[in-house]
């Protein structure tokens, strides 16, 4: 009953054409919030193993917008580069 399970929670990609499927991973993901450019690192994700495309679950959105309105300071700075 395990394998019918997991067959049934694998999601295929939404993306037109692309064959691949859906895994669970920890991301990088970045945001502009208030005029500053936010990096949160860890998020839960499902990534298409094929194209990268990317899905957030709702509640992992409404964690996010969390984060962005908590005033706590971040862990960590990162280096930020201009395309100029």
């Amino acid at each position: 009953m395990e394998d019918s399970d997991a067959k049934e929670r694998i999601m295929r990609c939404t993306i037109e054409g692309c064959p691949g499927e859906y895994e669970e991973k920890l991301i990088v993901h970045t945001v502009r919030s208030h005029g500053k450019v936010v990096v949160i690192d860890h998020v839960p994700a499902e990534v298409c193993a094929i194209c990268g495309d990317v899905l957030l679950r709702p509640d992992t959105i409404r964690k996010l917008e969390a984060i962005l309105k908590s005033s706590k300071e971040p862990s960590d700075q990162v280096p930020l580069y201009e395309f100029a």
